[in-house]
C-alpha cells in the first residue's frame, strides 16, 4: 500500500506492506498535516506519519482515531489520564507507530471513535485538533461569560476559539495573518483587548507565550496548548507578579464517560461552517510532498491541510 513517510526530512510516498496484526483495519478516508509532522520530518521518524485521520471499518461504517495505544496498567492510565501513559510518544500513532497518511491503518479497538450523523469523513480529521483543543477548555475549566483570548490562529488556535465558544466563553483571536485573522473573524471571534480570564497559546513559541501572559488579567490562567519544539523563554516576572497560573495541556483524555474526541466530534456536527473555513487545501495522497509544502506556508494562506487517499 502508499504510504508517506519521513526520507532525508521529506515527506515521501513510499510502499509498505499492508499492516498486519492485533487491531482493525481502518481504510482512511482523511488524514490532517498538523505542525507536529513538519518537526517530525526533520527527526526522520521510521513511523508512517499522520495523527489526525478518519476513515471506514470494512463493512463501511464510518469512524474517526483517537491516536493513542496507551498501556492501560500504569498509574496515569490506572487514574483514567491514559494521556499521560508511560509509553510516552511511543504511544501515538504517526509518532510511535505507524499512522493515517496512508491507504489504511491498524488500530487499536478502544481508539475507534463513532461519528455523528452528518459529519462528512473528508471533514473528520479535524475532530483530532479540535479533541486537543476541547481538552484544554476542559482542563482549564473555561465556562460561560469568561473571556477568552487564543494566541496563535493556525488550526488549532481557531479550534481554540470553537472549543471555548462550546463552553459559552466570549472569544477573541491574535493572529499573525490576515487570512487567520479573517477565518477567526466568520467563527465569531471578537479583537483582542486585554484583561483576559483564561488566554490560551495556540502556537508554541516564547513570543506567544509571552503575549498571553501579557493578555491576560491577575490571576488569570494561561493554557499552554501549542506544542513548545524548542526551550520557551518563561516571562517569570510578570507570572509572578500578576499571579499567572501556566498550565500546560497534553493531547485528549475523559472526563467521567465523555471522552474529548466525543465532545470534539459533536462540535463538528453542531457547526458544519467549519470545515470549509479551516481547511483550506486538500491534495491526493501521491501529491503528499507538495501538502507538506503547502502546510508550511502560513503566509499563503494554509491553515489546514488534508491529504486524502
Amino acid at each position: 500500500m502508499r504510504a508517506v513517510k519521513a526520507v532525508d526530512g521529506t515527506a515521501t510516498v513510499v510502499d509498505e506492506p499492508w499492516p498486519q496484526g492485533e487491531g482493525v483495519m481502518v481504510k482512511v478516508a482523511s488524514a490532517g498535516v498538523c505542525g507536529s509532522d513538519l518537526h517530525l520530518l526533520g527527526w526522520n521518524v521510521p513511523a508512517v506519519l499522520g495523527h489526525e485521520m478518519a476513515g471506514s471499518l470494512s463493512d463501511g461504517t464510518p469512524v474517526v482515531v483517537e491516536p493513542m495505544d496507551p498501556c492501560w496498567a500504569c498509574a496515569a492510565c490506572l487514574s483514567g489520564a491514559y494521556n499521560l501513559c508511560s509509553r510516552g510518544p511511543a504511544m501515538v500513532l504517526g509518532v510511535g507507530r505507524d499512522g493515517g497518511m496512508a491507504d489504511a491503518c491498524l488500530v487499536p479497538p478502544t481508539s475507534l471513535i463513532s461519528l455523528p450523523t452528518g459529519v462528512d469523513l473528508a471533514d473528520a480529521c479535524l475532530v483530532e485538533p479540535l479533541a486537543v483543543a476541547v481538552h484544554a477548555v476542559r482542563r482549564g475549566r473555561v465556562s460561560a461569560g469568561q473571556r477568552v483570548a487564543v494566541v496563535g490562529g493556525g488550526s488549532l488556535g481557531q479550534l481554540s476559539v470553537v472549543a471555548a465558544q462550546a463552553c459559552g466563553a466570549d472569544v477573541s483571536l491574535e493572529a499573525r495573518h490576515e487570512a487567520q485573522i479573517e477565518v477567526g473573524r466568520q467563527l465569531g471571534a471578537r479583537a483582542v483587548t486585554d484583561g483576559y480570564d483564561v488566554v490560551i497559546d495556540a502556537a508554541g513559541t516564547s513570543s506567544a507565550l509571552a503575549r498571553a501572559v501579557e493578555l491576560g488579567r491577575p490571576g488569570a490562567t494561561v493554557l499552554a496548548v501549542g506544542t513548545y519544539w524548542d526551550t520557551p523563554v518563561l516571562p517569570a516576572l510578570d507570572m509572578g507578579t500578576r499571579e499567572i497560573s501556566l498550565l500546560p495541556c497534553s493531547m485528549y483524555g475523559r472526563e467521567g464517560p465523555v471522552r474529548d474526541f466525543d465532545a470534539a466530534a459533536a462540535i463538528l456536527a453542531a457547526r458544519p461552517e467549519l470545515p470549509p473555513l479551516i481547511i483550506t487545501h486538500r491534495f491526493p495522497l501521491d501529491a503528499a510532498t507538495e501538502a507538506f509544502d503547502a502546510a508550511r506556508d502560513r503566509a499563503g494562506g494554509a491553515i489546514k491541510v488534508v491529504i486524502e487517499p
